[in-house]
């Protein structure tokens, strides 16, 4: 049986919680790279696949290395369940497709990411699920967008790119009043900077991906919550529909979260420097970092967050031109469109990341063509600046 660690710190849980040592006595958590598993007789198969007794069944579903994630993450983030998914967008399709109906209806944040919202325009639409989208930041905006028929409100907070804080409390307080999930994702904090389940949300997605590996080796994606919605739900829609984790890239992941909290201080830590640098390059004309007094949802920040994580969003002058020019200045910045990598990356999202959606939507979200997106990794921060300005010069 596995140990509780439910009373220890959060750099203990990352660590310690979840694992189950074999007899072969492991310090480090094993990987368990099989399909299938053996049962002691007819009678003990029936009682697994019945449910009569938990235990391992088949690796879509039941694998005990992805079965220590799941436990470690849920630890970290306060949950009772989580279910690890093949990536951070089947994580948000598992959710949707487990709690929602034909009929249902969603008001998400404009500004989340171009395949989130081409998820919802494109695909559960075909469902019978429909989408509206609001300002994050206008707590009105979402008041008027409910609906009889809305089942859960969606967002980022951070969102990707612009840095723009959701007031979780409030939105909180306006889902429980109308019947409805507040389901977060909280992949640019992760639960070493914020916790959205003790502010108030039913339902924290994950792109595992991101900084939770840390340093870009592999795809995944987790949700996390309660036992019945999430332990019940969201994992008989992955037992039946099958967007699995490996047990490698559990192992994976396993690693990231036992040095997640120190890395997520390093990142915010070079990300406010380079933040406050770039506010004062005559050729940044906005930067939009909530670490940065100047950002206008600073304060609340400061309230939701321990810290501001690493991605920082600026606009530069000339456009998509003067972004590309930048861009194609750097000398060892990686461009790349992933982030939370410890090697820092830059990328213009409005032809990349957002490139899918229409100009209006992007415009709506506040992506013009000047805008550029660091994902701030762990370089000297010195370093980063030198290599940036290198395109500054050329604007």
């Amino acid at each position: 049986m596995t140990q509780s660690f439910d009373d220890k710190g959060f750099a203990t849980r990352g660590v310690r919680a979840g694992q189950i040592r074999t007899p072969e006595g492991e310090h480090s958590e094993p990987i368990f790279p099989t399909s299938s598993y053996v049962f002691d007789s007819a009678e003990h198969a029936a009682a697994r696949f019945s449910g009569e007794e938990p235990g391992n069944i088949y690796s879509r579903f039941t694998n005990p290395t992805v079965r220590t994630f799941e436990q470690r993450l849920a630890a970290l983030e306060g949950g009772e369940s989580a279910v690890a998914t093949s990536s951070g967008m089947s994580a948000i399709l598992s959710t949707f497709m487990a709690l929602l109906a034909a009929g249902d209806h969603v008001v998400s944040s404009q500004s989340v990411f171009g395949t989130t919202r081409v998820l919802f325009d494109k695909y559960l639409s075909k469902f019978g699920i429909e989408t509206d989208y609001v300002d994050l930041t206008n707590i009105e905006d979402w008041k008027r967008a409910i609906k009889p028929n809305t089942k859960a409100l969606f967002l980022e907070t951070p969102s990707n790119p612009m840095n723009e804080i959701a007031d979780l409390a409030a939105l909180s307080a306006l889902a429980k009043a109308n019947d409805c999930l507040l389901i977060v994702d909280n992949c640019f904090c992760t639960p070493a900077l914020q916790q959205p389940l003790a502010l108030g949300a039913d339902i924290v997605v994950h792109s595992a991906t991101k900084y939770i590996d840390g340093q870009g080796r592999c795809v995944g994606g987790a949700v996390v919550g309660d036992a019945k919605l999430v332990g019940q739900e969201v994992y008989g829609f992955l037992r039946t529909a099958g967007p699995t984790m490996s047990p490698f890239n559990a192992w994976t992941f396993l690693k990231g979260l036992e040095t997640l909290e120190l890395r997520m201080n390093a990142h915010s830590a070079s990300a406010l420097a380079l933040a406050t640098w770039l506010e004062q390059q005559p050729q940044v004309t906005k930067v939009f970092y909530a670490g940065l007094p100047s950002h206008p949802q600073h304060e609340l920040a400061k309230k939701q967050q321990s810290a501001f994580s690493g991605l920082i969003a600026f606009e530069v002058k000339g456009g998509k031109e003067g972004a590309w020019k930048l861009v194609n200045a750097t000398e060892w910045l990686s461009i790349t469109a992933n982030l939370g990598d410890t090697k820092t990356s830059i990328t213009h999202p409005a032809t990349t990341t957002h490139g899918r959606i229409s100009p209006e939507a992007r415009l709506a979200s506040g992506i013009s063509d000047g805008l550029l997106r660091i994902s701030v990794g762990l370089e000297n921060v010195e370093d980063i600046q030198a290599d940036l300005q290198r395109g500054l010069d050329l604007l």
